[in-house]
């Protein structure tokens, strides 16, 4: 059965005060499809509660997990077709009692790693402290793999006193570094929750929280500027300790960008993910704050000027959203995606659009039609899958309702990469469709030689020398695919000649990825370049020049010479 949704237009009225201005308008071309209906577990709940997020696998499948469902009870990780085909990956605590050996209740879902496997949390469970959580892999064939015991402070897996705390509720995420990010709520040694990193060797390294900088922090997400930016559910100081808006740089640096004040002027309590539009800045919803309590919307650049776009209101004149708790999702037409937990036309939840600088539009309301085969209670992240339509479930409640479905907007096909950057020689990964007719893979403009289609959903390309900074471009018998982001050509510097010389010696820098340099500098100087290929780039030592490393700056990054050159007198 499918659903056309009830479109309502709402309207920033000014730059100084936010207000809203609802009105109906014709009903656009978007589609909603109830595909699957969860049975409740043995909770007597579906299991499927914020903030289990979905990841598309290199099988064109949809992963995430299930709290409390499986052979033992004790939650799952499980997959979606899209058109609906459940079927179990992996059940966690066969060993039972506290799940010591593989944890339990897995609430966060999963993230796909670029190795093509995919990454979460159990809240429960582990060797340590009777169970606080832990860190796992899992293979898209159920190969399953423990990567960290949360502790809790307590003497465990050869650590004492170490603060990394536990009870993730949010899968970590890996970064382009390659390393994973995340983080979790406990407070068991004194602390207000942890942002951690964790290498693919396993070791973890936490912040936690001090409550002025925020306390029970949401997942992160890293900026393109390398940098990484999220919020916290409290904390943060003044009358409200509503939550900040947090930025950690790659060195580990924390920088509270904005703390939340509360109803009537501001957000409280922000849940899930910020996302970076296409404007640059960072966009999120808080579950309560605004005019009039009940959610708002917000967005807030990566120096923190921080402005408050839409206060959500159920008891509008079109019984509107409210109490969002997932956070936002970026479609590929540039506009951000989410849904509510109640509001809409039987106070169920609803799924909602944002345009940056534009409206707020209320698309669809969940028990549009009796009996509610359409679910209630959207509490889970919208994704959006690389055939164009948007997947999302509702967690509905003991009595019934709980329901993945498909959202269409009327958007491409499209292609993903789970890795945003690569050397020139790298082999990378893509996500799409229609992959066994593939005639060519482009980067930036510039062909790869080298591609293979390893199933119809899954794509490898060789980076080739002179490819580009920018959009991804993959033609196949059925049409072009673009990716959902462009991709960043990382530069190496491999030789430079001479290695010593004085003020207007010209030196040779070799490597790859060279062709979009922006800047090359001498001991932190810069001069003037000459890019002579992909592979070669030309420069005279500068007058500011110091001894030290050569960087080449590139649109894509940034690389270094082994070698130290030295400035002669």
């Amino acid at each position: 059965m499918k659903y056309l949704g009830t479109v309502v237009s709402t309207i920033v009225l000014s730059a100084t005060a936010v207000a809203l201005l609802f009105a109906a308008l014709p009903a656009t071309a978007q589609t909603f499809t109830p595909l699957y209906t969860y049975p409740n577990t043995s909770n007597n709940s579906t299991g499927v509660n914020a903030p289990a997020l979905f990841s598309q696998g290199p099988d064109g499948e949809l992963y995430s997990t299930i709290q409390t469902n499986g052979t033992y009870n004790h939650g799952s990780v499980y997959k979606m077709s899209t058109t609906g085909v459940y079927t179990s990956v992996y059940s966690f605590c066969a060993e039972g009692g506290f799940c010591n050996t593989t944890g339990g209740t897995p609430y966060g879902g999963v993230t796909l790693g670029t190795d093509g496997n995919l990454y979460g949390t159990t809240l429960g469970g582990g060797a340590c402290d009777q169970g606080v959580g832990t860190i796992f892999k899992v293979t898209p064939a159920g190969a399953w793999t423990k990567l960290w015991d949360f502790t809790a402070g307590t003497a465990c897996d050869g650590y004492t006193g170490f603060l990394d705390e536990g009870a993730p509720y949010y899968a970590p995420f890996q970064a382009v570094n390659g390393d994973f990010y995340g983080v979790d709520q406990a407070v068991y040694s004194g602390t207000y929750g942890v942002f951690y990193q964790m290498t693919t060797k396993g070791k973890l390294t936490p912040h936690p929280f001090d409550y002025t900088d925020g306390a029970n922090p949401n997942i992160p997400t890293q900026g393109s500027d390398g940098n990484f930016y999220g919020t916290t559910q409290g904390g943060g100081g003044g009358a409200c300790e509503c939550g900040v808006v947090y930025k950690v740089t790659a060195a580990g640096k924390f920088t509270v960008l904005h703390v939340f004040a509360g109803y009537p002027t501001d957000g409280n309590r922000p849940i899930g993910a910020l996302v970076q539009a296409n404007d640059g800045d960072f966009y999120g919803t808080t579950y309560q704050g605004g005019a009039s309590n009940e959610g708002a919307i917000f967005k807030i650049s990566a120096t923190g000027a921080y402005t408050l776009l839409f206060s959500l209101d159920f008891a509008s004149p079109a019984l509107l959203g409210s109490y969002p708790v997932a956070g936002l999702t970026l479609g590929t037409d540039g506009n951000l995606y989410g849904v509510t937990e109640h509001g809409g036309t039987n106070n169920y939840g609803t799924i909602f659009q944002v345009v940056p600088g534009g409206d707020l539009t209320f698309l669809h309301s969940f028990c549009s039609v009796a009996g509610c085969p359409d679910g209630i209670i959207p509490e889970t992240p919208l994704v959006q899958h690389t055939n164009g339509k948007f997947y999302g479930t509702a967690s509905g409640n003991s009595l019934c309702c709980g329901v993945f479905y498909s959202f269409d907007m009327g958007l491409p096909p499209f292609t993903r990469l789970p890795a945003a950057q690569g050397k020139v020689g790298a082999t990378v990964g893509f996500l799409g469709q229609d992959f066994t007719g593939v005639t060519s893979v482009s980067f930036g403009g510039t062909k790869a030689a080298t591609f293979k289609a390893t199933s119809d959903t899954y794509l490898t390309a060789k980076v080739p020398a002179g490819a580009l900074t920018g959009v991804i471009k993959i033609v196949t018998t059925v049409g072009t695919l673009l990716g959902s982001h462009n991709f960043k050509v990382l530069p190496t510097v491999k030789t430079i000649s001479p290695t010593s010389g004085v003020v207007g010696t010209v030196v040779t820098i070799t490597g790859t990825g060279l062709t979009q340099a922006t800047k090359v500098t001498f001991g932190g100087k810069a001069g003037t370049f000459t890019v002579n290929s992909d592979s070669q780039i030309t420069a005279p030592v500068p007058t500011t020049a110091k001894t030290g490393k050569i960087e080449v700056t590139t649109l894509g990054g940034a690389a270094s010479s082994a070698t130290t050159f030295t400035v002669a007198p």
